[in-house]
C-alpha cells in the first residue's frame, strides 16, 4: 500500500524559510497529481498548492503566490514545498496528498484544489511561524 511521509516542518521566525518534503512508497508515483494542504488550529483543511504528474503545471492559492514553490523529483518519489517569506498566518499542520488516478493534467487550471479529489494523505508536519 502506498504511503506518504512528510518531513521538514518546524519553528521559524517570520520572514524565514522552510522546505517540506513528502516521499511516497510505491512505483506509480510518476502518475500522481500531488498537492499540499494546510490546517490551522480550529480551522478547515485548505488547499495550498498542486503539481501535475510531470511537474509541468503548478497551481497556488493566492495567499502563497510568489512565496511558496512546489516541485517534484519523480526519480526520488518526492514532492517538495519551498516556503519563503513565511508569515505567522502560515502557521498550520501541512499535509501532502496524492490523486492516484493518473489524470496527466497539462494545464494548471485543471489541477484539483478540492481535498475530496485526493486519495492518499500523509500524517502532516507542523509549521510554526513566530512573529
Amino acid at each position: 500500500q502506498v504511503q506518504l511521509v512528510e518531513s521538514g516542518g518546524g519553528l521559524v521566525q517570520a520572514g524565514g524559510s522552510l522546505r517540506l518534503s513528502c516521499t511516497a512508497s510505491g512505483r506509480t508515483f510518476t502518475t500522481y497529481t500531488m498537492g499540499w494542504f494546510r490546517q490551522a488550529s480550529g480551522k478547515e483543511r485548505d488547499f495550498v498548492s498542486a503539481i501535475s504528474w510531470n511537474g509541468g503545471s503548478t497551481y497556488y492559492t493566492e495567499s502563497v503566490k510568489g512565496r511558496f514553490t512546489i516541485s517534484r523529483d519523480n526519480a526520488k518519489n518526492t514532492v517538495y514545498l519551498q516556503m519563503n517569506s513565511l508569515k505567522p498566518e502560515d502557521t498550520a499542520v501541512y499535509y501532502c496528498a496524492a490523486d492516484v488516478h493518473a489524470r496527466f493534467f497539462t494545464s494548471a487550471t485543471l489541477l484539483p484544489t478540492d481535498k475530496d479529489a485526493y486519495d492518499l494523505w500523509g500524517q502532516g508536519t507542523q509549521v510554526t511561524v513566530s512573529s
